[in-house]
């Protein structure tokens, strides 16, 4: 009898935490930079090569980063909302242009709209990889101090902007 209830036991615990997995939202990955403060950067604009914008220049404004590229069709998805939110004038987003190539991310802004305040250009994924970028899109909320409040994994839908990031945003700004 005793024999049985050690893999029943080691069965239970499997169980459990496959219970605990499926119950998790696969865009919820955490981020260890979350809490701390944004890499710095500095890179050229997307629009006009010789202008850098740096990190350090962003400080004392909430804003979003948002990491896209011409090449994603997740992007494409969320572009409409970043246009939308763009247009009523929220926080400043900035684009990261990832691993694309200039005229490629040129063409689709102009095609598509664009919702940037600017867009940095990262062809070989340098910042992107500073900023622990799984794959695009994906936006970041930082604080006026240039801290990392929130990263969301995946398009921006009516829904994430309504009931996470604007909240946040809003509790930021005050």
């Amino acid at each position: 009898m005793k024999r049985f209830l050690i893999p029943l036991a080691l069965f239970l615990v499997l169980a459990g935490f496959l219970l605990v997995g499926l119950g998790l939202d696969p865009r919820e990955v955490p981020s260890p930079l979350v809490g701390k403060p944004a890499p710095p950067f500095q890179a050229a604009a997307l629009a006009r090569p010789d202008a850098v914008i740096k990190r350090d220049d962003l400080l004392g404004k909430v804003w979003l980063l948002n990491v896209w590229a011409s090449w994603c069709g997740a992007c494409r998805d969320e572009h409409p909302v970043l246009v939308e939110y763009a247009r009523r004038g929220g926080v400043p987003v900035y684009g990261l242009n990832y691993k694309d190539k200039r005229e490629d991310g040129l063409g689709w802004l102009k095609q598509f709209g664009n919702p940037y305040t600017d867009s940095m250009f990262d062809p070989e994924g340098r910042i992107g990889i500073d900023y622990g970028v799984y794959g695009v899109p994906e936006t970041f909320v930082i604080d006026k101090a240039g801290t990392i409040r929130y990263k969301h994994i995946g398009p921006i839908t009516p829904e994430v902007l309504r009931n996470k990031l604007e909240p946040l945003l809003r509790k930021l700004n005050a």
